[in-house]
């Protein structure tokens, strides 16, 4: 016996709703132009890169040492510098800094003196999720472990959600 699940009428409404946003999503996501994230190997930043990717943003940023999340951002054709230097900004137009880079880091103090649009990552966020719905999940305990399955359970109804989780997701490789 096969049985075909159908997602209920809410989700289906969200399917219809997230299309019709797509075409406004991208022209934002055009607006930032090139962005280069300091701090690209963290949990969260390296979050906002796919996204970005996903969105059809060029995407490239530093971190301090080399890591799985870099070699995953590399596969999916960010360019990724190990260190930092303000040499790096040519041609970028858009800098997304982490909490735990400070203002005195080379990256930004280039960034402000070329005229680069500089964020953190809650901008970041913000810039990313324009026009779209969102759901944050809060808490002491469990974040990651609910959001993972959150996202995993619209990744089975056939919903494409775009996700920023604070580890890796099994169920994807991001």
């Amino acid at each position: 016996m096969e049985f075909e699940i159908q997602p209920p009428d809410w989700l289906q409404k969200y399917f219809e709703w997230h299309s019709s946003i797509k075409e406004r999503k991208a022209s934002r996501v055009a607006e930032l132009g090139h962005v280069f994230i300091v701090g690209i190997g963290g949990a969260g930043m390296s979050g906002i890169a796919r996204i970005l990717i996903a969105q059809g943003a060029q995407v490239s940023g530093s971190d301090a040492k080399e890591s799985r999340r870099l070699d995953a951002l590399r596969a999916l054709g960010v360019e990724v510098f190990i260190g930092h230097s303000g040499d790096w900004l040519k041609g970028v137009d858009t800098l997304v800094f982490s909490s735990a880079i400070p203002a005195t880091n080379p990256e930004r103090l280039a960034a402000a003196e070329l005229g680069v649009t500089e964020m953190n990552r809650a901008e970041a966020l913000v810039a990313v999720m324009a026009g779209s719905r969102g759901v944050a999940v809060a808490g002491t305990h469990g974040k990651t472990t609910t959001t993972s399955m959150l996202t995993v359970a619209l990744q089975s109804c056939g919903a494409d959600p775009s996700f920023a989780i604070g580890s890796e997701l099994n169920e994807t490789g991001a």
